[in-house]
């Protein structure tokens, strides 16, 4: 899998220092050669289609909201048969983004320096250096998660050699997530 984590297929940069104070909305909507790169840096076998609708906005005094859904089909394979799999995508997207300096982006902090996080609560916000961010990023973030990890066809079951302790292999793309997380 070639995934670069600097640039993704579907990057929509947003001047935020530009931005309405209504805000802005975007659409991605990928072409046929952004669907190809998607589905190689998923490890999947096609994506058919690939939009998402975002609503970029101003949030608190210098940071930024983007919200909106990211809808998609594509087409997996089976992990027991190899056969194609299709699945629908259809997910909200919601994440805010301030900037590195910000005091609102050090509050999950404590004296020792560990993050504090509410595995209930919202997610941290994002920090940025500059006056972009990448909306299309985020965008794909939140369709690299909703991909079932384990795809079977209807049916299809792995026949039984008396050997349970077998575990369905992850991607790349699942390994990064899973490390990243447990940085946090």
């Amino acid at each position: 899998m070639k995934f670069d984590e600097t640039r993704s297929p579907v990057s929509f940069p947003v001047n935020i220092a530009r931005l309405p104070q209504k805000g802005m909305a975007v659409v991605v909507d990928a072409d046929a050669a952004q669907r190809a790169a998607l589905a190689e840096a998923h490890d999947l076998v096609s994506v058919e289609r690939y939009k998402a609708d975002l609503l970029i906005t101003k949030w608190k005094r210098n940071g930024v909201k983007v919200s909106g859904r990211v809808q998609a089909r594509i087409t997996q394979a089976c992990i027991v048969t190899l056969d194609p799999v299709e699945a629908t995508i259809d997910e909200d997207i919601e994440g805010v983004y301030l900037p590195e300096d910000s005091k609102l982006a050090r509050q999950g902090f404590n004296s020792a320096g560990e993050i504090l996080l509410d595995a209930d609560g919202p997610d941290s916000p994002e920090t940025f250096t500059g006056d972009t961010i990448d909306a299309g990023a985020l965008a794909e973030e939140f369709f690299g998660l909703a991909i079932d990890p384990y795809p079977r066809k209807t049916g299809a079951a792995v026949a039984s050699s008396g050997d349970d302790d077998i575990e369905p292999i992850e991607s790349e793309f699942q390994k990064k997530l899973r490390l990243i997380s447990k940085k946090l």
